[in-house]
Formats: structure tokens, sequence, C-alpha cells
């Protein structure tokens, strides 16, 4: 298990709550790029991949916390999207 790669997905896995309560409470797409969540999502599948194939650790469940925060998040943008192009000003 690499240190380093722990503290990353941790300050990552820090940051996802906020995003989602401010996904949230803002009812807005503003600010989020779904491309962006897409590759990240991609990101932390190939992490678990390469987790179970090469180097199985504890880190494998990081990954999959963030992987299930950032795709939360992904389909709050798309709720949100949904509902921005009903209520049209």
């Amino acid at each position: 298990m690499s240190i380093f790669e722990l503290t990353m997905l941790l300050c990552f896995g820090l940051a996802w709550p906020f995003s989602i309560y401010n996904s949230i409470k803002s009812k807005s797409t503003k600010g989020k790029s779904l491309i962006f969540m897409l590759v990240l999502i991609l990101g932390y599948i190939a992490g678990i991949f390469h987790k179970l194939i090469y180097s199985y650790d504890v880190v494998i469940y990081f990954y999959i916390i963030n992987l299930c925060m950032v795709s939360i998040d992904c389909t709050i943008w798309i709720l949100n999207r949904q509902h921005e192009k009903r209520v049209v000003i």
C-alpha cells in the first residue's frame, strides 16, 4: 500500500461530500462539468482494476467509495440538468 496513493484518495474523498451537498443545494449544473466527472469515474475504475489485478490492498475500498460519490454527483448533475431544461427563463 502506498501512503501517497491513500492520501490522494482520502483528499479527493473528503471533497466529494461537499460537492454533492452543493449540487443538491444549488439545483444547478453551473460550475460542474459532466465530462470531467465521467473522466474521474473512468480513472477510479482503472484504479480499481489495477488493484484487483496487480496489487490488491485496502486502498481499493477508497477507490470504490470515491467512485460511488462521483457517480452520485454525476447523477445529481443529470437530474439538475433536466430540471434546468424544464425551467427555462
